[in-house]
């Protein structure tokens, strides 16, 4: 019976799709939807179980573009899909296997293209696939930088032009079983027992850093009846991080590249600026020379002019930046804005765009901190600085850019500087309860 009523809520789509009642799908988007719908029905092929139907209801109202019904559709597969060993009686089997990842995909995808101003959705996808030799690794960190460029890609199943995998979910079995259906011929994708000795050398390092009182920002760690517990989404990241690591060693003939999702500590020192995401390299590198900060300079120089003006210097001061996010942002007022009209009326693409430029931002503030000697200290602060105040005039309620910039002038002793940041997230999202006590905290400090 819900079989035969959701085929009647697709042909009523697929009707409406015909005499022009319904916006056209994206060419790219149903590319890979009807790409990912066959590589589902292939995994279906090799499963006892068998897939609920209302899983290809869903494939289908997407590729009619029906967003109402593909999101409700989405919703209940999720709700029957998503988490493994909870509300285990209303999971289907057949969703806890390398299925999932296919459909979740298809479902943030399609998300993406929803949210995004359609050219900029592009210019972002086209100017990281362009910018990676094809046959490396990418791993996505945002919810953009993982669907767009798998979307965008030639084939996503196929690894062309590169391998894309997402750093946020290499802890889940599921999906590194669906790497391992993709990739596992070309690469080499870490196994269940990679997976456990990762997680057992996370809980054992918690341990001893939970005794000596250093345990990081958010880390939920804990000792329960002698045995350590590990919870929340910092461990999570943090064992993801370990199993990148095992990736890129056990790949020593393949070029990295990623987009930040979140920070992780023995990444930094084999991070380096590549345009609006960052190469990993396979060996710690001692320093970034004077080419790569002026690439980087260039680029983001170029970049952020298109999107918002070419106004920003070394002289700009935060005052004038905030002032810029008061008069575009907040009043609306584009007199004399020369940058693109679109990204300033679309809050998805500037929060991209503005963690990707803090994400550099921040490998700068780490080569600060580790800076051999006065002369590179200064030239990584210098470029940080500058980094810092791009991102926040590309998106002035970003959390990442808020957040590391103000920690990073409080370092430099400007705290004034970093309320001043604060406050003005504030006039632009007043019911942001986590700006208001983080600036209340600011002001508390200094």
């Amino acid at each position: 019976m819900e079989c035969a009523f959701y085929k009647i809520i697709f042909c009523f789509a697929l009707v409406n799709t015909m005499v022009g009642n319904a916006s056209a799908l994206d060419l790219d988007m149903a590319r890979f939807v009807t790409a990912k719908r066959a590589q589902a029905k292939d995994l279906a092929g090799t499963q006892t179980n068998k897939v609920p139907p209302i899983v290809w209801s869903f494939f289908d109202a997407v590729r009619v573009d029906d967003w109402e019904t593909a999101t409700n559709l989405a919703a209940r597969v999720d709700n029957i899909g998503r988490y493994a060993g909870i509300n285990a009686d209303s999971l289907s089997p057949a969703l806890q296997t390398a299925i999932w990842p296919v459909i979740s995909e298809t479902i943030g995808t399609y998300e993406q293209f929803h949210k995004w101003d359609n050219k900029l959705l592009h210019r972002f996808g086209s100017n990281i696939i362009a910018s990676i030799p094809k046959g490396s690794v990418y791993f996505g960190g945002t919810d953009s930088g993982r669907f767009v460029i798998s979307a965008l890609s030639e084939s996503h199943r196929d690894g062309r032009p590169f391998f894309t995998f997402t750093q946020n979910q290499l802890a889940d079995g599921r999906y590194l079983e669906y790497l391992r259906t993709m990739y596992g011929r070309k690469l080499y994708i870490p196994s269940m027992e990679d997976s456990q000795k990762a997680f057992e050398g996370y809980v054992a390092d918690a341990g001893e850093r939970l005794k000596a009182g250093k345990l990081k920002p958010g880390e939920d760690v804990r000792t329960v009846e002698g045995r350590i517990q590990v919870n929340g989404q910092v461990a999570v990241m943090e064992i993801n991080g370990l199993l990148i690591k095992i990736i890129l060693e056990k790949n020593p003939n393949r070029e990295f590249y990623i987009e930040e999702s979140f920070p992780l500590d023995w990444m930094y020192p084999y991070l380096s600026p590549h345009d609006l995401i960052l190469e990993l390299h396979h060996k710690p590198l001692t320093g970034l020379d004077e080419e790569t900060l002026q690439r980087d300079y260039n680029y983001w120089k170029q970049f952020t002019g298109e999107l918002i003006g070419d106004w920003i210097t070394d002289k700009t001061s935060v005052k004038e930046v905030c002032d810029f996010a008061d008069k575009v942002y907040s009043r609306e007022d584009r007199a004399g804005f020369k940058g693109n009209t679109a990204f300033a009326k679309n809050d998805q693409s500037q929060k991209c765009f503005s963690k990707l430029r803090s994400s550099i931002a921040s490998l700068y503030v780490w080569r600060m901190q580790h800076a051999n000697g006065e002369p590179e200290k200064y030239r990584m602060r210098k470029a940080a600085d500058l980094a810092f105040r791009q991102a926040l005039a590309l998106c002035p309620y970003s959390p990442e850019a808020i957040y590391r910039y103000s920690n990073f002038l409080v370092e430099l002793k400007r705290p004034d500087e970093a309320i001043q940041i604060a406050e003005t997230c504030i006039r632009l999202d007043p019911d942001d309860s986590w700006v208001k006590e983080f600036a209340r905290q600011l002001r508390k400090s200094n």
